[in-house]
């Protein structure tokens, strides 16, 4: 047990004592490995605003948030280590960034009674709380990207996309073909045609995939890539003069990250997001008053206002939201893993909640109950201007089609049930 334990330090697992905090909150990150620049900067966002809750408030009901950090680097394996060693800790909630993780995890957490919170990312029918009692993934899903990514194409071509041809370049994971389903069901429905062009992770080598994708002209092109694939990606696009307004993005390929190392070429690139860009938000106020000018910014406050920095601290926003909420159902600031997925399906994070808390027009109303556990999925398309060196915002947030996605959430969570032996709960 010595021996694992001194193993677990040096692989940078800090356990945190629940004599210290009552409220831990594991930072299963990556700053390593072929994803490590995307993991890096939302991790420290995500850091950052726990750091300004402790610092500004004082905690959450005077209970102040401990942020473990363990390493994964996006490996599935030892992101399942870092939540072997952290979650006899007083965890209350994990959010490892990571689709393969998340798959391993959701049979572990349902017996350990722990909160998995999977924002963007993940099983896309655990939205069925009936099903998965333990996971959120508010504010959206993968399979709502991909019908907020057609209506948007459907509206550029005046509600019509029958005989078009697109193609869908995807990160050859659990990650990558979580869209693919729906993306089918809905070329079905509108006459498009779908062509699929995995490609193997990291992702660099892509000249096999945009050769047919010359030869093939589709009208569009989506991405469902991350970390180095995406620039690859969009550098293949410039070199075969893809026009860069007909690709578009899911949100993990739509960062700074993905689009700097492209240069000019990269410009009016499209992604989706599910929260507001840049740093013009009262929040950022608080957090260079309480955070980065006092030196306790996570690696010195780098990426600050950068779209995954921003996506992390989200992520922390909303758990310390659920967090307050279980505090205040519970009638006490020390909850559990139980009273906070109490918390989660009652919150409700207004349009004026989000302004009172430093985020006016972030993101959509966050709004769960015991039966979803998605919210409403809507999110928005951004498009980057090169010369700026800035992200846009070029729609509002936008409803996906449910009509669409409502039975295939239940038809995939329904086969995990009967698969998993999980009898249902009656919300």
């Amino acid at each position: 047990m010595k021996r694992k334990f001194i193993a677990l330090l040096a692989a940078g697992i800090v356990a945190a004592s629940p004599a210290l905090a009552d409220l831990v909150v594991p930072n299963l990150s990556y700053r390593t490995g072929a994803y490590g620049a995307n993991g890096t900067q939302y991790a420290d966002g995500f850091n950052d605003y726990f750091t300004l809750l402790n610092e500004r408030d004082g905690g959450i009901g005077g209970e102040k948030i401990q942020v473990p950090e363990c390493e994964t680097a996006y490996n599935t394996e030892k992101g399942v280590e870092c939540y072997e060693a952290t979650k006899d800790s007083g965890a209350l909630v994990y959010n490892p960034l990571s689709t393969g993780i998340t798959y391993q995890l959701i049979p572990k957490v349902s017996v350990d009674k722990k909160v998995l919170y999977t924002p963007g990312y993940g099983r896309t029918s655990a939205k069925n709380g009936t099903v998965f009692e333990w996971i959120f993934n508010a504010p959206a899903n993968y399979w709502d990207g991909a019908s907020v990514a057609i209506k948007y194409l459907l509206d550029e071509n005046g509600g019509d996309l029958n005989g078009k041809k697109i193609a869908l370049v995807y990160h050859n994971s659990a990650y990558g073909k979580e869209p693919i389903r729906t993306l089918q069901v809905l070329a079905e429905k509108h006459g498009f045609t779908l062509t699929q062009l995995p490609v193997d992770a990291p992702g660099q080598e892509q000249k096999s995939q945009w050769l047919q994708i010359r030869r093939d002209r589709p009208d569009y092109v989506i991405m469902w890539g991350w970390g180095v694939m995406n620039q690859a990606a969009i550098q293949e696009a410039a070199n075969i003069r893809f026009p860069m307004e007909n690709f578009i993005g899911i949100w993990w390929s739509g960062s700074e990250v993905d689009v700097k190392p492209v240069g000019a070429q990269a410009n009016g690139y499209k992604a989706l997001t599910f929260h507001g860009v840049g740093t013009d938000y009262p929040v950022y106020d608080d957090l260079q008053e309480y955070v980065i000018e006092p030196g306790k910014a996570s690696q010195g406050g780098e990426h600050v206002g950068s779209v995954l920095y921003s996506r992390g601290m989200y992520a922390a926003l909303v758990i310390s939201e659920a967090i307050r909420k279980a505090q205040e159902l519970a009638g006490t600031p020390e909850i559990d893993p139980e009273q906070l997925r109490d918390g989660f399906e009652q919150l409700d994070i207004t349009p004026e909640r989000l302004t009172e808390l430093g985020l006016p027009d972030f993101g959509p109303e966050i709004k769960m109950t015991c039966d979803n556990h998605g919210g409403s999925g809507m999110s928005r398309m951004q498009q980057w201007d090169a010369k700026a060196g800035k992200w846009n915002l070029i729609t509002e947030f936008t409803e996906p089609d449910q009509d669409v996605l409502k039975p295939l959430i239940t038809e995939d969570s329904e086969a995990y049930a009967k698969e998993a032996g999980v009898t249902p709960r009656d919300c």
